[in-house]
């Protein structure tokens, strides 16, 4: 039986941590995945699924901002700090923090391998962080009302993008295919 997309806090070591602390909104999706990946494994994924090859090609249109599969696979193996519409902010050998290219939000993917007597898993995070327009004087961060408006709407295509690089990972099986 495949696991379910859960949602709830991200791990403490989180890229996402000081932008929530800072006053950001973040959100984090998650889920456990049958065998041992590695992050480049799972940003060549993530960025190679029908869904998000759609987006990409809405970026390309709208913002031009185009991008590859062979794009995507120089970002996974850490050869290339750009991609589409996003630049690497901090990238760890777990995880991967990219910016837009107008700094409005972020997108965040981690992996968590654990391993017991029995099996061995990884836990697939993705995260967006949304930056605040502005903080004030009190530490009260504000962000686009189009945020709130769409929020519903990222919740479920957050589900879906993280699903679906769980179906790709199960369909190529490693970075590259």
């Amino acid at each position: 039986m495949a696991s379910k997309v859960d949602s709830g806090s991200a791990p403490s070591d989180a890229l996402t941590s000081h932008d929530r602390d800072q006053g950001a909104m973040t959100d984090c999706f998650y889920i456990d995945f049958p065998r041992r990946v590695t992050l480049e494994e799972y940003v060549f994924a993530f960025y190679t699924t029908a869904l998000f090859k759609a987006e990409r090609a809405i970026l390309s249109f709208f913002v031009r901002k185009p991008s590859t599969d062979e794009g995507a696979l120089l970002l996974s193996q850490n050869q290339s700090d750009s991609f589409s519409a996003w630049t690497v902010e901090k990238r760890t050998p777990e995880q991967i923090l990219l910016r837009d290219f107008r700094g409005d939000t972020k997108s965040w993917l981690m992996v968590q391998p654990t391993t017991t007597e029995a099996t061995q898993t990884t836990r697939l995070y993705f995260g967006t962080v949304v930056v605040p327009k502005k903080i004030s004087k009190d530490g009260q961060a504000s962000v686009s009302s189009v945020f709130y408006l769409f929020n519903g709407l990222h919740r479920v295509y957050s589900r879906v993008l993280l699903r679906s690089a769980y179906t790709r990972l199960t369909q190529t099986g490693s970075a590259g295919k």
